[in-house]
């Protein structure tokens, strides 16, 4: 080459350094979106997972509650002195039964609302 240097264009400098930026912003963008939607996705998670502890706990404490029910019952039947009392409490039980478990069922719907529920 005989000693002449090529030199590009200022306008292609130009257009070479403003393509550069652009691109910088646009993968800082990104980057910032991604850690945003990761920040985003860990708290949802968390929330989630508290919640559905709550669920399993309040689940549990509803089994605990029904079993001492079930075992007074069969206590109170074992210690009945004839048949009409007996069938007298277990229509109690039954009633009271029927009455616990739609008072647990609207409690734990509510709990499973509240986890499925999207927070703002």
């Amino acid at each position: 080459m005989n000693g002449q240097t090529f030199e590009i264009p200022a306008e292609m400098r130009a257009f070479a350094e403003k393509s550069v930026d652009q691109a910088r912003t646009a993968v800082g963008t990104l980057i910032g979106t991604a850690l945003k939607t990761a920040e985003q996705v860990q708290t949802s998670s968390k929330s989630v997972q508290d919640s559905m502890q709550n669920v399993v706990a309040k689940g549990l404490d509803q089994v605990q509650e029904n079993a001492a029910a079930t075992f007074d019952f069969a206590q109170k039947l074992v210690r009945s002195r004839d048949l009409r009392e007996a069938i007298e409490l277990q229509s109690e039980f039954l009633r009271s039964q029927i009455a616990n478990l739609q008072a647990q069922a609207k409690d734990l719907g509510a709990l499973a609302q509240n986890t499925l529920r999207p927070s703002a």
